[in-house]
């Protein structure tokens, strides 16, 4: 015998359901414009803020304001380029276990939509950074659009050149600040930078290499790398960042010269940057890398060591 509940249909639940499957498709359309611009990756252009506070400008209304319309062309320009890749991989991300969750490649956003969108935030950012005296700002805009272009059509398949790439764009963030500020970048900053976001992408690139029992990532370029080499790197930028830390740190040159009898809260800065790169070191070991986003957003460790580092730098050079 069938027992039916009093007051619903025999199908009721799967009624409800359906509906609430509809519901969630409706929610998902809606929002996957914003989704598509990947917002979650906008913490990347803090990066902008590190050369004027460091500078010890930052303090300044008019470099304030300078800095925050950076971040702000980066932010747009960026998601330009997010919905440019994803639009030229359309094909491959649907095919793919986790992207094809994206709006493009899930059918949630029409290619039509997303290219309006991908001109007007490419454009917006760009007349963005023409607010900004100079051109400069400009300048680096154009050259990060110019190598994140190349790197979608071409350079995305060639070893090494594609890992210079991806870590450029952290580079022309941190210039972007810069120029953005009217600072006087220093060289030592520059290579921090540099080998950072080289340990940073290597260690992305470690982690979608396919281990026991565990999938890889579906890139070409992957097959040409092995576990080996890219410890190497890894091993080599943090060496070369954590070093080359000290000499912009240590240095009248550098940290040192803008904090005049303070020195002691910068030579202390090393220690959140020490260990922060070991505690990563250890993620990126353990395959962990594959969304370094996702550590700045859930790690506790990092953010405690970034924010003593802040913290460090706030009293040594503002106080």
């Amino acid at each position: 015998m069938t027992m039916e509940t009093p007051g619903l249909p025999p199908d009721g639940p799967v009624d409800a359901n359906s509906q609430h499957q509809h519901t969630r498709s409706h929610q998902s359309r809606a929002l996957a414009p914003i989704v598509a611009l990947r917002p979650k990756q906008w913490i990347k252009n803090l990066l902008v803020f590190v050369a004027p506070a460091a500078a010890g400008t930052l303090s300044h209304k008019n470099v304030r304001t300078d800095t925050l319309l950076a971040f702000v062309a980066f932010c747009f320009v960026s998601s330009a380029v997010y919905l440019f890749n994803d639009l030229r991989d359309l094909d491959s991300d649907r095919a793919h276990p986790k992207k094809r969750n994206r709006p493009l490649a899930a059918g949630t956003l029409s290619p039509t939509l997303a290219v309006i969108e991908l001109i007007i935030f490419g454009v917006g950012g760009l007349v963005v950074s023409l607010t900004i005296p100079g051109g400069r700002l400009f300048i680096v805009l154009l050259v990060y659009l110019a190598i994140n272009v190349a790197y979608a059509m071409k350079l995305k398949q060639e070893p090494v050149i594609e890992l210079a790439c991806v870590a450029s764009g952290f580079v022309l963030r941190a210039v972007a600040g810069g120029v953005a500020a009217n600072a006087k970048l220093s060289v030592w900053f520059i290579v921090v930078v540099s080998f950072g976001a080289l340990f940073i992408v290597t260690g992305k690139r470690l982690a979608e290499l396919p281990r026991e029992g565990v999938a890889g990532e579906q890139r070409a370029v992957l097959r040409r790398y092995t576990k080996s080499f890219l410890e190497s790197v890894i091993t080599l930028s943090l060496t070369a960042m954590i070093v080359a830390y000290c000499l912009w740190a240590f240095t009248d040159t550098g940290l040192a010269g803008r904090a005049l009898g303070r020195e002691v809260y910068i030579q202390l800065s090393i220690v959140p940057i020490i260990l922060g790169s070991l505690w990563a070191l250890r993620l990126l070991d353990g395959g962990e890398g594959g969304t370094p986003e996702n550590l700045a957003y859930h790690d506790r460790f990092l953010q405690i060591c970034a924010l003593s580092w802040v913290v460090l730098i706030f009293i040594g050079v503002y106080t």
